[in-house]
């Protein structure tokens, strides 16, 4: 099987390395299988310690194999088909645009990139399944739902050859909530603890390691520590802003420096560079 990994987002220079750090995570084999396992037909009920064998050589870590070439050859082994699996990991629904045209459009560039790759010519038997799974962070709730084709007969019931389990979506909504550890959020809370911007290394370690013996070697070790200090930095930075649209909220109200000042709870000083656009001095 071929492994790609890739977040979809994009944000400052604190959030990129917070989101190069996640990546690097969610490309740790040991998860991923608990991804597969949960949600790829052929590893349903596998234990994820079986699963591992059938991932086919290294996840693509930031890179887009749409291009022919750009994936290894996978193989059959003990029965289990060739599957293309995709992963992306975004901060909650976007607000630009629908998500689902999105994905749509990303699956079915999986599927037509295969020619001339993993099938030539005429050859659509050849024609590998692929999931495209989304973990989409900050929802309200946790959820799945597969999204796939369908054949409704309209007049008629003729048998049409092919197959309609080729193109697989799965969307994955995790709440900032950390879910009760059990087999319906099992992999909910092992992607809610690995993507976790308010849990400490020692909380996310002991999620990993004791409830799913997910052991990482010591450069992971340090990429859960920069990715926690990185998410604090990424707090801070989120609380500040917020403290900016409330004192320019005021101001545009018509409310005083002093007044704005005192419900702040900041100096007049602070609250007159902030509205004049200069670097504040934040307490």
């Amino acid at each position: 099987m071929d492994m790609e990994i890739k977040n979809a987002v994009s944000a400052s220079d604190t959030d990129a390395q917070y989101d190069e750090k996640a990546k690097r995570l969610l490309g740790n084999k040991m998860i991923l299988a608990h991804i597969l396992v949960k949600t790829v037909d052929e590893f349903l009920g596998m234990d994820p310690k079986e699963a591992i064998s059938y991932i086919e050589g290294d996840p693509f870590i930031s890179a887009v194999p749409l291009e022919p070439g750009l994936t290894n050859a996978a193989k059959e082994k003990d029965g289990i088909s060739q599957v293309i699996v995709n992963i992306e990991a975004q901060k909650g629904e976007p607000a630009g645009y629908r998500i689902l045209n999105r994905v749509v459009f990303y699956v079915s560039r999986l599927i037509s990139s295969q020619k001339e790759r993993d099938f030539v010519k005429m050859n659509y038997d050849d024609i590998r399944r692929v999931y495209s799974i989304w973990v989409c962070m900050g929802m309200n709730e946790g959820s799945m739902a597969h999204v796939h084709l369908a054949k409704d007969d309209i007049l008629g019931s003729h048998q049409w050859e092919g197959g309609l389990d080729l193109l697989n979506i799965v969307m994955i909504g995790i709440s900032d909530e950390l879910p009760k550890h059990d087999d319906k959020y099992e992999m909910h809370r092992l992607l809610s603890a690995t993507l976790s911007m308010e849990l400490s290394v020692d909380e996310k370690l002991g999620i990993l390691e004791t409830e799913y013996g997910i052991l990482l070697d010591d450069k992971m070790r340090e990429e859960v520590v920069a990715m926690c200090n990185l998410s604090q930095g990424i707090r801070e930075k989120g609380r500040a802003e917020g403290e900016v649209r409330f004192i320019l909220n005021m101001y545009h109200k018509g409310y005083s420096l002093e007044q704005i000042a005192d419900v702040a709870g900041k100096s007049m000083e602070e609250v007159d560079a902030i509205i004049k656009g200069r670097e504040p001095v934040l307490a």
